[in-house]
């Protein structure tokens, strides 16, 4: 975890006040005004001014321009574009975090919290409200509550200011939208220097499931998530490895006896056996994902992989997570349990320094893998279909503060019998993204 000590604005800001309250002291006294008040509240007021001495101010936005190959088309690349309109200028995200952290008399951490607003065009919301207690006796434990990214896989966790990539992937998007959740976790993460322990890393939480793309929680059922992971680990002066495997052990409650299954002749199955009705649909993911920098004289070459296969509840029509109980014509809709998996695999290359980096990507999110190509027709959905992805891109880092990325993304989903999918879709797109950030 990264803290914010004494920052020189803050400190400059400290002293501003600090000598307009003495300048006000000295002047009430001598003229007796509204004014007037001892020393007593001088020390009040640096009292106060040192609690922020432990505040980090951070924040970026990223205006973009983008053009994709047909109006109106779908995209996870910011979301898709609107009946007429084939490009366009947007606000992708525009956050600011605010960071406080205070230590012990060891300067080991004893409490962090963060705040995360993201504006754009569209709204103000909120992204990150959390905060952190640290046990300081065997420095081993911390435990994180509030609304935070759920601890599973590399990707999820991977914020949008560093990620090389637009996006995270079509998988990440569709099965853990906006990537937080409400909730409570334990972290064991030993924070000493003597073993190769300092390098390990386990966290196990409960949340609510449905993310921040719900309003609030609409059943009892809880989310288990679980990852335990290695840290950047340098196995020789020119090889860095981390990784982890994840768990999520979840699911939704049914509120309508309807339930549909794969069964093995490629066709949706339905159970409407009343004592559906309450029982737990399931969501269990299952992941693991690798890191791999190659330090060089001009930079670095790294390598990244993600996989992830299990069991996802959602509709018919989508193979999204629930953000609210399934309606259909004023009625509760039936749920649809669908195995899947998807991966993705990263390339990043720095030219010549580390200013300028090339950046290719592919993945793919197979929703329904009982089932596949011309299979998929009556009875389907868009929901069933798999994509493949691949994505290449060249970043500039001009300075600390900026960061410029031109990128060209080919999704292609496979060919079916329903009549949208029966070829492949032309959604190519280009984007080109400018980071500010401080």
């Amino acid at each position: 975890m990264k803290f914010f000590q004494k920052s020189l604005s803050l400190r400059v800001l400290t002293l501003a006040m600090l000598m307009f309250s003495i300048s006000a002291v000295s002047y009430g006294q001598q003229k007796g005004s509204l004014m007037d008040f001892d020393t007593t509240v001088v020390k009040k007021l640096i009292s106060t001014l040192k609690k922020y001495e432990y505040v980090g101010i951070s924040g970026y936005i990223q205006p973009q321009y983008q053009f994709i190959q047909t109006e109106g088309a779908k995209s996870f690349n910011g979301g898709d574009y609107t009946a007429n309109t084939n490009n366009r200028f947007t606000l992708r995200r525009g956050r600011l975090r605010f960071d406080y952290a205070r230590f012990d008399k060891n300067n080991l951490p004893q409490i962090n919290f963060v705040f995360q607003f993201d504006g754009t065009e569209r709204g103000v919301v909120i992204r990150d409200f959390w905060g952190r207690f640290y046990e300081n006796k065997l420095n081993l434990f911390s435990v994180t509550t509030g609304m935070f990214a759920r601890p599973f896989g590399f990707e999820v966790n991977y914020g949008s200011a560093d990620r090389e990539s637009l996006e995270r992937g079509r998988m990440s998007q569709i099965l853990m939208k906006v990537e937080r959740d409400m909730g409570a976790m334990i972290s064991l993460e030993p924070r000493t220097k003597q073993s190769f322990a300092k390098y390990l890393k386990f966290d196990i939480g409960a949340f609510n499931g449905q993310g921040l793309t719900a309003t609030t929680d609409f059943d009892n059922h809880k989310d288990l998530i679980t990852r335990f992971s290695i840290k950047p680990y340098k196995v020789s002066p020119k090889l860095i490895v981390s990784g982890s495997v994840s768990g999520l052990f979840g699911g939704m409650e049914q509120f309508t006896k309807y339930i549909y299954k794969m069964s093995n002749n490629q066709s949706f199955m339905v159970d409407s056996s009343a004592s559906n009705v309450g029982k737990i649909a399931p969501r269990k993911y299952y992941g693991a994902d690798v890191q791999i920098k190659i330090p060089n004289r001009v930079g670095q070459t790294e390598f990244r992989a993600e996989y992830i296969r299990g069991t996802q509840t959602a509709t018919q029509s989508s193979s999204e997570t629930p953000a609210v109980i399934p309606t259909s014509n004023g009625k509760n809709a039936p749920l649809y349990i669908r195995n899947f998996d998807g991966a993705y695999f990263y390339f990043l290359q720095h030219l010549g320094s580390k200013k300028h980096q090339f950046v290719a990507k592919y993945d793919w999110y197979d929703p329904n893998k009982k089932v596949k190509g011309t299979e998929i027709g009556k009875a389907f959905t868009a929901a069933d279909v798999r994509f493949n992805t691949l994505g290449v891109g060249y970043v500039v880092y001009p300075n600390d503060n900026l960061r410029v990325t031109f990128w060209y993304e080919m999704p292609k989903n496979e060919k079916t019998s329903l009549t949208d999918y029966s070829t492949d879709i032309k959604d190519n797109n280009f984007t080109c993204r400018v980071q500010y950030r401080f």
